[in-house]
């Protein structure tokens, strides 16, 4: 009897836990995938470019993750909180992740994070990012573009594969249709790859190609306002053309990602 009331007691302990219920899953590829997460209760307000914590409990133990969101604040109520996560074989909380069902109880806490937009900026966004780090970026956009205040931005995202270019349909209709003032470069960094064969626009990592998308897109250091999110090494060769172009260090903002990481940074 002892051993089934220990076990009732884990199950009582974790589903205490248990605050959030994914709602939704669509896959991108076979380990890309967009989630939303849902709040039982009242949803919890968020600004764009901030990360939510979630949570899956697999044999007794909570393993959890930060990720930014992707999707726009006042949709936490209806839709919940959409994240944009690449399964990553070796990390026990995204395989937990990837074997849930839809309606599934999860836990989320949050929101977190000083990657967010300044009020009122009217200088033009130069968005950069790589994978799944374009995120956040889709947040602000989707919010602006729902407070009628739409903000001049350039978006770069690099990705190895073509296919692996999150919301790359919502943001090529944005460019397309003219309802937000968007440029959308994205590139991939290994162009000979036979998965590759059918793409036709720039090539190569975000570090290499961010000259040409400035000079493109005719920004100017005076005039732009950058926030870049990924991983470390990344972000430090971006900021370092960035700084050879001309562009002051104080309109460099960062939101730093790394799997390994110590802290807990949002892996976007």
């Amino acid at each position: 009897m002892s051993h089934h009331h220990a076990d009732t007691r884990v199950v009582s302990v974790e589903s205490e836990h248990y605050n959030a219920t994914l709602v939704r899953r669509v896959d991108q590829t076979a380990d890309l995938a967009y989630f939303q997460v849902r709040f039982d209760g009242a949803p919890v307000p968020f600004e764009p470019g901030q990360y939510m914590t979630i949570g899956v409990y697999a044999n007794g133990r909570l393993l959890q993750r930060p990720y930014s969101v992707a999707s726009a604040p006042q949709d936490a109520g209806t839709d919940g909180y959409e994240l944009f996560i690449r399964l990553v074989p070796v990390a026990r909380f995204t395989t937990a992740l990837w074997r849930l069902p839809v309606g599934h109880h999860m836990r989320m806490i949050g929101p977190k994070g000083r990657f967010i937009l300044e009020p009122d900026d009217r200088r033009t966004h130069l968005f950069v990012s790589t994978g799944t780090g374009v995120a956040p970026f889709v947040s602000m956009i989707r919010e602006r573009m729902a407070q009628g205040a739409p903000r001049r931005t350039v978006l770069v995202n690099g990705v190895s594969y073509a296919d692996e270019l999150g919301y790359r349909e919502e943001l090529e209709r944005l460019e397309r249709t003219g309802a937000y003032p968007l440029r959308y470069v994205p590139t991939v960094s290994r162009p000979q790859d036979p998965r590759n064969a059918d793409w036709t626009g720039r090539t190569g990592r975000v570090e290499s190609i961010v000259e040409s998308a400035c000079h493109d897109c005719h920004l100017r250091p005076d005039r732009t306002v950058v926030y870049i999110c990924g991983n470390p090494e990344m972000i430090l060769n971006v900021e370092s053309q960035l700084m050879r172009l001309g562009y002051p260090e104080f309109h460099v903002k960062k939101e730093l990602y790394w799997p390994k990481a110590k802290r807990a940074a949002p892996v976007a």
